[in-house]
């Protein structure tokens, strides 16, 4: 009787949890729409943005190109809690952190050797169907840039 107690629990907790990823409106697949963006010359751009649950983590996939049109491919895991974690596969950071304002809204920060090189801030429109993230920052060059990428939900 105990264990069907457990395993009853454990059951409820699990699928409480997977609610939850599910109900997070910066989970699944993002499109860039460059047509509705505006970067700064010499920008790279994330054209595909994955957030997908991972264990009690976050998995953010991201696929683009960079300033010379070369693809890139990096990947975060972590929480959203404001702490930096590790990035892999991204020459010009190698760590992340997000932070949770509000249902729709987080703010980000990239990070090369302990400092910060990217911040920004990630708005899904409250209908859940677009996310728009404006980010700032100084390049590998010290040249500052800004700017507005708009994401459709896939």
């Amino acid at each position: 009787m105990r264990t069907r107690t457990i395993l009853a629990a454990l059951a409820v907790f699990f699928a409480g949890f997977a609610l939850c990823l599910a109900e997070n409106a910066h989970m699944g697949t993002w499109k860039l729409n460059e047509a509705k963006s505006k970067f700064s010359p010499g920008s790279g751009k994330n054209t595909t943005v994955v957030y997908q649950a991972a264990g009690d983590n976050v998995k953010v996939i991201v696929d683009g190109v960079d300033k010379d049109g070369k693809a890139t491919h990096n990947e975060w895991t972590g929480k959203f809690d404001g702490k930096d974690y590790p990035v892999t596969g991204d020459p010009t950071s190698d760590a992340r952190s997000y932070k949770v304002v509000d249902d729709h809204t987080m703010t980000l920060d990239v990070k090369k050797g302990g400092k910060v090189s990217v911040t920004g801030r990630i708005v899904v429109a409250a209908d859940g169907k677009t996310r728009t993230i404006t980010t700032t920052g100084t390049d590998s060059t010290g040249k500052k840039f800004s700017n507005t990428a708009v994401y459709d939900k896939q």
